[in-house]
């Protein structure tokens, strides 16, 4: 009988340290899948793609270096988007995502719709960074990216083609004015030192 009682009272203490063991597994689990989904506030919107309207959710951006631009088809600076795109294109594998926001608030110098739009993009300048559908950057209308990026940096687009850059961690880094052109050297350097950041 006092053997049985040992034999259960191990199996108890093997279940239980099991127990512990599982738990701790699942917490670990948990935690690193928080982790991975952790979005920053700046990124943490879903907005309409340009090309077919669908939602893009931004979160999926978590963790690289962001350059937030507002667009134009018919601005003096509309040219950028070659630079934009050759930026895109060589810092992409190291993270860097480029994303447009086609606006119409300056001079309307924005094509009518959304279709017109993704190809003038894609016909003209060859784009294949991510841009989401026509909408306001500034003011009572600002869709929620450029809100939040105006509350943080206290700074809104005065042109078409300003610049927000954000760090891995989904932080601000500099706003850059229209003038800045996409090859800029101290505007390159801050990308890439951005890019050898950890988030």
């Amino acid at each position: 009988m006092a053997r049985k009682s040992m034999n259960f009272n191990g199996l108890l203490k093997k279940l239980h340290s099991g127990c512990f063991f599982g738990i701790a597994l699942l917490s670990l689990s948990l935690g690193s899948t928080a982790h991975a989904k952790f979005c920053p506030p700046l990124l943490n919107h879903s907005l309409p793609r340009l090309q077919d309207e669908s939602a893009q959710n931004l979160c999926q951006y978590a963790g690289k270096v962001v350059l937030i631009v507002n667009t134009a088809s018919k601005c003096g600076f509309t040219g950028q988007y070659e630079g934009l795109e050759r930026l895109y294109d060589r810092y992409r594998e190291a993270g860097l995502v480029v994303i447009g926001f086609p606006s119409g608030d300056f001079g309307g110098q924005e094509l009518a719709s959304n279709k017109e739009i993704a190809a003038f993009c894609a016909n003209t300048f060859n784009v294949r960074f991510p841009m989401l559908v026509k909408t306001s950057v500034r003011g009572d209308k600002a869709n929620p990216v450029f809100a939040g990026l105006i509350r943080e940096s206290g700074t809104a687009p005065k042109w078409n083609f300003y610049k927000y850059l954000l760090g891995r961690d989904g932080r601000l880094v500099k706003v850059y004015s229209s003038m800045t052109e996409p090859d800029d050297r101290s505007f390159v350097q801050d990308i890439e030192r951005s890019l050898k950041q950890n988030p």
